[in-house]
């Protein structure tokens, strides 16, 4: 098990070139699955179909919901596929399963109001005030994953057209768009600001700590936290629940959800229809306010 778990992460970084989060997940997969297949005294050509069903069914009663238990249901398939492939087994046994329908679980969002009373609230003067309120902007103006922002250089922006050519899931790229607000609030601090931040070990990634270097996803989410609960907001807020927002305030206002999934990097339009959901259900609460038989 652990050699032919080893091969494919190998075939899928050389071959598929798919990335190190990807790898990463599915030798969880995998390396549960051996767990599983030890405590049963299995080994790897001794599994069916029922064998994999038993498993899922574990991983259901260990918690797993149904979009993780989706997940790996693929990662599954992915395996067996390769090694029937290879002619490491005769069969797949993991052609028959069937994935479990995802629980419609609604994106949380900040209503329009509070991410002005967010932004608001940063005070640019002190020293990393640019810096965090260029941060914020960017989230929420152009929905990028925290990912992208972390890893945003400054050659691939373009200040004249309102760009940032951004990196997203499995290495692909898209051109987000920025607003004349975080524009204006990234232009002040790349010019009044970074520059003070800057060390000879630094690299051109936009936005850096104090001891000039790349900031780390956590330490952007302890930012954003932080800079919500000074701002009086009650709800918990981090990096996704902007793109969230993004994403709902541009449909509530008109946007077209073809343009959505194109500015958030969603390879599936399915995965971008989750926010009419959102929407619906903001017009059904506007709807029992305010309609006399509401």
């Amino acid at each position: 098990m652990e050699q032919a778990s080893d091969a494919l992460i190998r075939f899928l970084a050389t071959e598929r070139g798919l990335s190190p989060a990807y790898q990463l997940s599915v030798r969880q997969t995998l390396d549960a699955l051996a767990g599983w297949l030890v405590k049963r005294g299995c080994v790897l050509r001794d599994v069916g179909t029922d064998e994999l069903a038993a498993f899922l069914s574990q991983r259901k009663q260990d918690g797993l919901n149904a979009a993780s238990l989706r997940i790996t249901t693929v990662h599954l398939k992915v395996f067996f596929r390769w090694l029937a492939g290879q002619g490491r087994l005769e069969m797949d046994p993991a052609e028959p399963l069937i994935s479990p329908r995802p629980d419609l679980t609604l994106p949380e969002t900040l209503h329009a109001s509070e991410v002005q009373i967010l932004l608001d609230s940063i005070d640019p003067a002190p020293f990393l005030g640019r810096r965090d309120l260029a941060i914020l902007e960017l989230f929420y103006a152009s929905g990028l994953r925290l990912s992208e922002l972390c890893k945003a250089r400054l050659e691939v922006m373009d200040f004249d057209e309102g760009f940032l050519r951004v990196t997203g899931k499995g290495n692909k790229t898209r051109i987000a768009r920025v607003g004349s607000k975080a524009r204006a609030a990234l232009e002040d601090y790349l010019h009044n600001e970074r520059p003070a931040l800057v060390t000879k070990r630094s690299s051109s990634h936009v936005f850096l700590t104090i001891h000039g270097t790349v900031m780390s996803p956590d330490r952007v989410r302890q930012i954003v936290k932080r800079r919500a609960a000074l701002a009086g907001i009650e709800q918990n807020v981090y990096p996704h629940l902007l793109r969230h927002s993004f994403a709902t305030h541009l449909l509530e206002g008109g946007a077209d959800l073809r343009v959505i999934q194109e500015l958030l990097g969603h390879s599936d339009l399915s995965t971008t229809q989750v926010y009419t959901h959102v929407d619906r259900q903001r017009l059904k609460a506007v709807h029992r306010q305010f309609h006399p038989r509401g």
